[in-house]
């Protein structure tokens, strides 16, 4: 399978730690020397529509991908700040 920049873009990243969304890829980094993804940078939420700025972006290195999906990314990724946004995963399994 192949992916490209564009529609790793479109892909939501969810922590397999904690089942929370961390929101959607926006940027990726590249190593032009040895041709290879470096990570995945999904940019902070903005504070008051953008007023006061945004949050730090969140950049997870690929090595902490898990997998590549469809529609979503999985990443085992340690946040140090929570963040309050619905538990995916929780969902899927009380049902």
């Amino acid at each position: 399978m192949t992916c490209g920049i564009t529609d790793l873009r479109k892909k939501e990243v969810i922590n397999v730690r904690d089942g929370l969304r961390i929101g959607f890829v926006n940027d990726a980094e590249l190593d032009l020397q040895n041709a290879c993804l470096v990570s995945i940078i999904i940019y902070g939420r903005l504070k008051c529509f953008g007023l006061f700025g945004r949050e730090d972006d969140i950049i997870i290195r690929w090595e902490n991908v898990q997998v590549v999906g469809k529609d979503t990314i999985l990443v085992d990724f340690y946040q140090t700040k929570t963040r309050h946004r619905k538990k995916i995963l929780s969902k899927i399994f009380d049902n």
